[in-house]
């Protein structure tokens, strides 16, 4: 099977493309709110997943990850109101240190792609 790459860089790859699943990298996103970075975040994980040819009702896994468990109820909030209730992945969420700290929450996504 072949691999597709997308928005490749010399550290790493938005997104890869193996068979039917898209594997996106984590995703971090701008705003000084736990909020404000979910809502940032998972639209960028929208659009990888569209140049992907994929949407967020193909999800299969998330792994979340927050630089302090007690932004759980404020993340759990963002994903709610963005998540397809009709089709939820498979989720884990665990407390570590972020690429910088300003980084409050990060998201890790597989899906398949029709």
């Amino acid at each position: 099977m072949s691999i597709k790459r997308i928005d490749a860089g010399a550290r790493m790859s938005g997104a890869v493309i193996h068979g039917n699943t898209v594997y996106l990298a984590g995703q971090v996103g701008e705003g000084e709110s736990v909020t404000e970075q979910c809502k940032s975040a998972l639209a960028e994980v929208d659009r990888l997943l569209a140049a992907a040819g994929s949407n967020k009702s193909k999800i299969l896994q998330t792994l979340i990850y927050l630089s302090d468990m007690s932004y759980f109820g404020e993340m759990n909030a963002a994903w709610e109101a963005w998540v397809d209730p009709a089709n939820t992945p498979a989720r884990a969420t665990s407390e570590a240190k972020l690429a910088a700290p300003k980084y409050k929450v990060e998201f890790t996504v597989t899906a398949a792609i029709d």
